[in-house]
């Protein structure tokens, strides 16, 4: 379930997704490295990070799994319902600062970061560090960071300290954590967690045809009532979140009657980029009975949630309009 007691997630409650054991850093040692096609290579120990003009900005991290066990037929990987995505203030160092620093080529075309877990896959041999990549043009974006700070502490350790990339308007797997490498190439990242994992695809396609995952797909959220609630007659309010990593969400609706009619829900946060944003909606019980609710969420650009999700083999990116059943007395 998702805390929404306030807009930032207490740290006890922010969703954890690893692909391999913890590790441990030695701070003695550890220096996050640029290099690869730059003309300047550098090693910034964590005292370099910090003397850097530091900046701050409010990001939502979802798991691009968040909601897979909603989808029918159902699908291989961890069966995350609500809880998958939360809410934080990041500091660090603007990402385009280093790479700049460090003279990034002409002839760069992708940015690679890699992390210090590691371990190995199910599916190959061989031993594998989380590694994922950005095309240039988007690792210029000046809001991505090298965060060293979560809402104003340092980093915690189980959050990728002592830095992290946070790339905002994507689904977390971009923001990768304990980073300790970044290297600009000449040629396309075909790393397993950028070419095998993390692309949508169906049975019958291959990944050579499959889609990268990348922004966080329109989506909204009831947090409370919880599915299959039984609530007494009187007033209740409806509370919940919606988000989109390409275009702002304007508006929320609440349909009590399984999508037959609509209200406007109302706003508990202003618009910010890159961050969810929390409605809510007061609904007044009179009647016992069963009630199906719905909520859908449109952006900026009038793209409206689907009924249905994009059925896709590994369960990325559900966002289909979210129901719910509750039962009142």
């Amino acid at each position: 379930m998702l805390s929404l007691s306030s807009r930032i997630t207490p740290e006890h409650l922010f969703y954890i997704r690893n692909h391999f054991p913890y590790l441990i850093v030695d701070m003695e040692t550890w220096g996050l490295r640029i290099e690869g096609c730059v003309n300047r290579p550098i090693c910034l120990r964590y005292q370099d990070l910090l003397h850097m003009n530091q900046v701050s900005i409010p990001v939502t991290l979802e798991c691009a799994g968040e909601k897979r066990a909603m989808f029918q037929p159902k699908v291989r990987g961890e069966q995350w319902e609500l809880g998958a995505s939360s809410h934080a203030i990041w500091t660090g160092v603007r990402l385009v600062d280093v790479l700049f620093a460090a003279g990034i080529q002409m002839n760069a075309i992708e940015v690679t970061f890699e992390g210090m877990d590691k371990g190995t896959r199910t599916d190959m041999p061989g031993v594998f560090t989380f590694t994922r990549s950005l095309p240039v043009k988007e690792a210029l974006n000046p809001d991505i960071l090298i965060a060293l700070y979560m809402n104003g502490k340092p980093l915690p350790f189980r959050h990728g300290y002592p830095a992290r990339l946070i790339v905002p308007g994507w689904y977390g797997m971009a923001s990768v954590k304990w980073l300790h490498r970044i290297k600009a190439i000449n040629q396309p990242f075909i790393g397993p967690f950028q070419a095998i994992d993390y692309v949508y695809k169906n049975k019958s396609s291959s990944s050579t045809h499959a889609t990268p995952v990348t922004t966080i797909r329109l989506n909204s959220t009831i947090a409370q009532p919880s599915d299959q609630a039984v609530l007494a007659r009187g007033e209740h309010k409806l509370v919940g979140t919606a988000i989109s990593g390409e275009y702002p969400v304007v508006l929320v609706e609440i349909s009590a009657d399984n999508g037959m009619t609509w209200q406007r829900a109302s706003w508990l946060d202003p618009q910010e980029s890159y961050s969810w944003r929390r409605w809510c909606l007061k609904w007044d019980l009179t009647k016992p009975g069963t009630y199906d609710i719905c909520v859908r969420a449109t952006d900026a650009a009038g793209n409206v949630q689907p009924e249905l999700a994009d059925w896709n083999l590994n369960g990325y990116g559900y966002n289909a309009i979210q129901k719910i059943r509750v039962y009142v007395d």
